[in-house]
C-alpha cells in the first residue's frame, strides 16, 4: 500500500526549480495574495540561494514595489527580500561580494527604481521608511556615485530624505542620517541641496534633542558627520552656515559641555568617552570653516571671534577636568586622575591656532585673553566624587601655552607641549610687530634677575646643557625662536643686541650668536641627544641666512667655524642629520661672507676646500636631504605616535625649516663652487643689503686720492709754519744781538761822556741814528716777513681753491659728457630709426615692384614652358611618323632585294637549260656578274 502510494507521489524539486516555479508564479500572478505568497516563498531562499533568486525575480520583486505600494505587508515582504538579496548568509553557497554589485547596477540603471524607493519615504508605516532607508543605503554602498546621480535627479528625492530627520522613530532618524552622511561624502551638488532643506536646523535639533555633547550618544556624532560632510571644501554652505547664525550655536555647544563639568553633578565617568568623541567631532567640524588659503577664511575667523567661539575653545583647551592628568604631571608630579590623554586637548589647540592664523586683529586680540592656569597652586578638590576648580587661578593665554610648551617634562604631554607651540605660532605667523613685541619681552626677562622658566632665550643660553632628561624643552624654545627671526631681519637684529656677560666686571662678553654657537659646539663635543644640536643650527642656519651682520658676529669668534668644520669632516654616522645642518651652516657663512669679515671670505673658502673638501661638503648636505626624516617629513607622523616602544618620539625638525632646507638645498650645494671674489648682495625690507664690490673699491680709490691731495696741502701748510717760526726765532735773535749792542754803546758812551762832553753828544746823536736805523731796517724785515707768511698762506689757499674748481670742473665735465652723449645717442636712436623707416618703404617698394617683374616672369615662363611642351610633342609625333616611315621602306627595300636576287637566280637556272632570255635581261645579269666580279676582285685584294 505505502509501495502504491509512494509511486503516485510527485517527483521531489531541489532549491534551483522550487526558485523557478515561485519567480513564474510571481511574474504570471494577477491577485495580490498570489504574489505577495510567491514574495514569502523567495524570501525564504534569499539568504541561502542569493544569486538565483536575484536572476529570476529580482526585476519581477521591483515591479512589485510600485505595483503594491498601497499594501503595507506586501511592501515590507518585498523591501525584506531584497534586503536578503544584499546580505546573504556567508555559508551561502552563492555568496559573491560581485552579487550586490549586481543588485545595485540593476536599480542605479534605471532612475524610476530609485524613485520608487523615495516614494516609500512619504509613507509613515514604519518598516517601509526603514526597510527603503536601508535598501538605498545598501545599493549607495555598492555604487555610490551612481545612487547619488540618481538621488539628486530625482524631483524631490532629497527633500525626502532630509524629511526623515524630523522622524521621532530613533531606528528611521539614525538609518536617514547615516544614509545622508553617505550620500554627501563626495557630491557636492548634493551638499547644497541638503542644506539647503534646512538640514542644518534638522541636526541641531537632533543633537539638543539626544543630549547636546555632553550626553548624547552614537546619533550626536553621525549628526557631526553630516555637518562636516556638508561643510567640508564648500563655500557657498559654509557661507549659508555662517549668515543663518550657527556659528553662534557651536559656541553654545562648548558652552553647555562647560557648564555641565563646573555644575556640582559634573558628568558622570561613562559618559566621559563619548563625550570627548563629541566634542572632537565638533572642534572638527570648527576646523573646516578655517581652511589656510580659502577665501572663506577671513570672515569665518570674524564670525568665530564676534561670536566668542574662539573663548571657549580655549577654556576647553585649558578646563581642568578635560586636561586633568596633564596638570597632574605639571604641578610637582602630584596625580590627581590617571585617566588616559584624550584628543580633545590636542584638537582644541589646533582650532584655536586654526581661529587666529593669518588674522591680525584677532592675533592681537588673542593675546588679551585668559585661561584656567596650567600651573595651579592648590589640589584639586573632591564635591560628592567630582573635582571641582573653585581653586585654580587664571593666567593670560600666551604665559600659558608657554608653562605648557616649556615647563611640562613628561613624555605623555608630548602632544599636547606641541600642540601649544603649534597655537603660539599661530600668534606670531604673518604679524611683524607682534614678532617684535614678543622677542623684546623675551630680552627684558632674560636680562633681568628674575628666574622665568618658560623664557625662550634664558632655556637657549644660559640653559643649554641641561636638557638632557628632556630634549624637546629646547627644541621647543628654538623652533620658537626659528619663528620669530625668520625672515625677519628686523627681528635679527633687536635679538643681535643680546649679549652675555659684564664688561665692566672684567668679563668676556659674547653676543647671542656666539653663545648659541657655543653652546652647540659643547652639545657636539659632550655627544648630547641630536635634538639639542638640530635646534641650535635651526635658528643659527636661519639667522644668518642673508644677514651680513649676523654672519660677521658669527665669525668674529674664529675659533667657532674651526670646531664645525672639524665636526663636519669626522663623518659621524650616528649623526647624519647634525653633521648634514653643520655643513648647511657653514655654506651659509660662506655665502654670505664678505672680504671684509672677521675671517675674511678667501680664507673661509680655503678651509672649507682644504681641511673639508668638496665632496665631502656636496655628500653630507646631500644626505641631508635625502635622508627620510627630511624627505618623507610630510608623511611621517610628527607627534608621540612615531615614538619607538616608549621612547623619544622622532621629531626632529619644524615644518617651516624642512621647507627652508629643500627651497634652498640647491644654492647650498653651489655655494663652495662660487668663486671668493664674488659676493652676494641682499635685500633686506626692500633695501638692498651689500653692494657691488668694485664700486666699494673704486670709490675707496677716490676718497684715497683725495685724502693724499690733502696731506700734501696740510703738508706744505705745515712747511710753511715751520719756516715762518725759523724767521721770527732769528728776528727775536737780531733783536737781543741789537738790545746787547746798544747796552755796549750805552757804557761807552757815559765813558766818553765822563771825559768828553762833545764826543758825548757825537756818540750820542751816531747811536740815535744808528738805532733808529736799525729799527727801521728790522721792522723792514719783519714786515716783509710777514708778507712772506701771508703770500704763502694765500698761496696755500689759491692752491686748494684750484684744486676743488678743478675737481669741480672735472665733475660738471663729466656730467656734460654724459648729457651730451646722452643726447647723441638719442639723437643716433632717432636718425636710425628714421633711416630705418626710410630704408624699409624703399625696400617694400622695391620688393613690390621685383614681386610684379617676378609674376610676369613666371607667367612668360609658364606660356614658354607650355609652348615648348607643345612643340616637343609636335616633334616627337613627327620623329614617330619619320621612324614608322623609314622602318616601312626598310622593309621594302628588304623585298625588293629578295626579289632582285630571286629573279637572278632564276634567270641564272634558266639559261642553264638554255631557256631564251631577253636582250634586256641579259645585260642585266652580265650588269649583276660584273658587279658581283667587283665584288669579288675587291675581296681578293
Amino acid at each position: 500500500m505505502f509501495r502504491i502510494l509512494e509511486a503516485q507521489a510527485p517527483a521531489k524539486q531541489n532549491a534551483t526549480a522550487t526558485i523557478d516555479t515561485l519567480c513564474g508564479r510571481l511574474q504570471s500572478a494577477t491577485l495580490l495574495e498570489d504574489r505577495r505568497a510567491a514574495i514569502l516563498g523567495l524570501r525564504s531562499f534569499a539568504k541561502q540561494w542569493p544569486a538565483s533568486v536575484a536572476s529570476g525575480g529580482l526585476r519581477n520583486l521591483i515591479k512589485c514595489l510600485s505595483k503594491d505600494l498601497e499594501d503595507v505587508d506586501t511592501t515590507k515582504n518585498t523591501l525584506e527580500t531584497l534586503l536578503m538579496l544584499f546580505n546573504p548568509d556567508e555559508s551561502s553557497p552563492e555568496a559573491s561580494d560581485d552579487i550586490a554589485l549586481w543588485l545595485a547596477d540593476e536599480f542605479t540603471q534605471r532612475q524610476e527604481n530609485i524613485t520608487v524607493l523615495l516614494d516609500l519615504l512619504e509613507s509613515y508605516d514604519f518598516y517601509s521608511r526603514l526597510y527603503s532607508l536601508q535598501l538605498i543605503s545598501a545599493i549607495s554602498t555598492a555604487r555610490p556615485e551612481r545612487t547619488q546621480e540618481c538621488v539628486g535627479t530625482s524631483p524631490v528625492g532629497v527633500s525626502r530624505l532630509v524629511a526623515v530627520l524630523d522622524d521621532k522613530r530613533e531606528a528611521v532618524r539614525s538609518e536617514g542620517l547615516l544614509l545622508l552622511v553617505s550620500l554627501t561624502r563626495s557630491s557636492t551638488e548634493l551638499q547644497k541641496v541638503v542644506a539647503y532643506e534646512n538640514a542644518f536646523d534638522r541636526v541641531f535639533g537632533i543633537i539638543d534633542a539626544e543630549g547636546s555633547l555632553t550626553h548624547g550618544g552614537i546619533p550626536v556624532q553621525d549628526c557631526l558627520s553630516l555637518l562636516a560632510n556638508l561643510l567640508r571644501l564648500n563655500v557657498s554652505n559654509q557661507n549659508l552656515f555662517r549668515e543663518s547664525g550657527w556659528i553662534k550655536k557651536l559656541a553654545s555647544l562648548l558652552s553647555d559641555v562647560l557648564k555641565a563639568h563646573s555644575s556640582s553633578e559634573g558628568v558622570p565617568q561613562w559618559a566621559r568617552p563619548q563625550q570627548d568623541k563629541n566634542v572632537w567631532g565638533l572642534l572638527a567640524v570648527i576646523r573646516l570653516f578655517l581652511i589656510r588659503g580659502s577665501i572663506g577664511t577671513q570672515a569665518n575667523q570674524r564670525s568665530c571671534w564676534q561670536n566668542g567661539l574662539l573663548v571657549q575653545v580655549l577654556e576647553v583647551a585649558f578646563h581642568i577636568v578635560m586636561d586633568l592628568n596633564i596638570r597632574a604631571e605639571v604641578v610637582s608630579g602630584i596625580l590627581f586622575c590617571t585617566e588616559p590623554l584624550t584628543h580633545v586637548h590636542l584638537q582644541a589647540l589646533a582650532t584655536a591656532a586654526d581661529l587666529i592664523r593669518g588674522n591680525a586683529h584677532l592675533q592681537e586680540a588673542f593675546a588679551q585673553l585668559d585661561v584656567p592656569s596650567p600651573n595651579p597652586q592648590q589640589p584639586a578638590v573632591q564635591v560628592n566624587g567630582h573635582t571641582s576648580d573653585t581653586n585654580f587661578s587664571r593666567d593670560n593665554v600666551i604665559s600659558a601655552l608657554l608653562d605648557v610648551a616649556l615647563v611640562t617634562s613628561t613624555l605623555q604631554a608630548f602632544d599636547v607641549r606641541l600642540a601649544c607651540c603649534e597655537c603660539i605660532k599661530a600668534y606670531m605667523q604673518g604679524h611683524s610687530p607682534i614678532r617684535l613685541f614678543f622677542l623684546r619681552r623675551a630680552i627684558e626677562g632674560h636680562t633681568s634677575n628674575e628666574t622665568e622658566p618658560d623664557n625662550i632665550l634664558t632655556i637657549l643660553i644660559q640653559n643649554g646643557s641641561s636638557h638632557s632628561g628632556d630634549p624637546y624643552r629646547l627644541w621647543i624654545a628654538a623652533v620658537l625662536l626659528f619663528h620669530l627671526l625668520h625672515e625677519d631681519f628686523e627681528a635679527k637684529s633687536t635679538a643681535m643686541q643680546v649679549t652675555e656677560g659684564d664688561a665692566e666686571s672684567g668679563e668676556e662678553v659674547v653676543t647671542c650668536i656666539q653663545a648659541l654657537a657655543g653652546n652647540l659646539i659643547s652639545a657636539e663635543q659632550n655627544m648630547e641627544d641630536e635634538r639639542i644640536s638640530i635646534a641650535y643650527l635651526t635658528i643659527l642656519c636661519s639667522w644668518l641666512y642673508e644677514d651680513h651682520n649676523a654672519v660677521n658676529d658669527f665669525l668674529s669668534e674664529g675659533s667657532i667655524i674651526q670646531s664645525i668644520v672639524q665636526f663636519v669632516s669626522q663623518n659621524n654616522q650616528l649623526r647624519i642629520l647634525a653633521s648634514g645642518l653643520c655643513a648647511v651652516l657653514l655654506g651659509t657663512v660662506y655665502e654670505f661672507s664678505t672680504k671684509d669679515s672677521p675671517v675674511p671670505r678667501d680664507t673661509i673658502h680655503q678651509i672649507l676646500t682644504t681641511r673639508l673638501g668638496r665632496e665631502r661638503y656636496i655628500d653630507q648636505i646631500t644626505r641631508l636631504r635625502e635622508h627620510p626624516l627630511i624627505r618623507n617629513f610630510e608623511v611621517l607622523p610628527q607627534d608621540l605616535t612615531s615614538s619607538p616602544s616608549g621612547d623619544l618620539p622622532e621629531v626632529y625638525f619644524d615644518k617651516t625649516f624642512v621647507e627652508f632646507v629643500k627651497d634652498n638645498f640647491s644654492r647650498m650645494v653651489r655655494a663652495i663652487d662660487r668663486a671668493p671674489g664674488l659676493e652676494v648682495p641682499v635685500v633686506a625690507n626692500g633695501i638692498q643689503k651689500g653692494i657691488s664690490r668694485e664700486l666699494v673699491d673704486s670709490l675707496k680709490a677716490q676718497v684715497d686720492d683725495r685724502s693724499q691731495s690733502i696731506q700734501r696741502l696740510q703738508s706744505d701748510v705745515l712747511t710753511l709754519e715751520r719756516k715762518l717760526g725759523q724767521e721770527q726765532a732769528d728776528h727775536r735773535k737780531a733783536q737781543d744781538s741789537a738790545a746787547t749792542e746798544l747796552d755796549r754803546i750805552r757804557n761807552v758812551n757815559e765813558a766818553l761822556q765822563r771825559h768828553h762832553e762833545e764826543d758825548l753828544q757825537k756818540t750820542q746823536s751816531e747811536s740815535r741814528n744808528m738805532q733808529q736805523e736799525l729799527k727801521r731796517r728790522h721792522e723792514m724785515e719783519i714786515r716783509q716777513l710777514q708778507d712772506d707768511v701771508k703770500k704763502l698762506k694765500a698761496d696755500s689757499e689759491a692752491a686748494l681753491d684750484r684744486l676743488r674748481e678743478r675737481d669741480e670742473a672735472e665733475i660738471k665735465d663729466l656730467k656734460s659728457t654724459i648729457a651730451r652723449l646722452e643726447a647723441e645717442l638719442e639723437k643716433s636712436s632717432r636718425e636710425h630709426v628714421q633711416d630705418l623707416q626710410t630704408a624699409h618703404e624703399d625696400y617694400s617698394t622695391k620688393l613690390s615692384g621685383l614681386e610684379t617683374r617676378l609674376q610676369r616672369a613666371e607667367d612668360r615662363c609658364a606660356d614658354a614652358d607650355s609652348r615648348a611642351s607643345r612643340l616637343q610633342e609636335e616633334a616627337e609625333s613627327k620623329e614617330t611618323a619619320r621612324k614608322t616611315i623609314q622602318t616601312e621602306l626598310d622593309d621594302l627595300l628588304m623585298v625588293l632585294g629578295d626579289l632582285e636576287e630571286k629573279r637572278s637566280k632564276d634567270r641564272k637556272r634558266l639559261r642553264a637549260l638554255g631557256e631564251p632570255i631577253s636582250d634586256g635581261e641579259d645585260d642585266e645579269d652580265e650588269a649583276d656578274e660584273a658587279e658581283e666580279g667587283d665584288d669579288d676582285g675587291a675581296g681578293d685584294t
